[in-house]
């Protein structure tokens, strides 16, 4: 594994975390709700695929 692929999981950093960052900070430009909704991570990404038109549900 890459130095920096162990830096980032040792730092608790997960793929749900960075989408649900990335998500919530275009939506909303704030820390604190992008923050609230990286530890909530894949169940704020789940919430929003299916609540957007064009999602998971069609």
């Amino acid at each position: 594994m890459s130095g920096r692929t162990e830096g980032a999981a040792k730092a608790g950093i997960g793929l749900g975390s960075a989408i649900a960052v990335a998500i919530s900070w275009s939506l909303n430009k704030s820390i604190i709700w992008a923050a609230v909704h990286g530890i909530l991570s894949w169940l704020y990404v789940i919430w929003y695929a299916l609540t957007r038109p064009g999602g998971i549900s069609g």
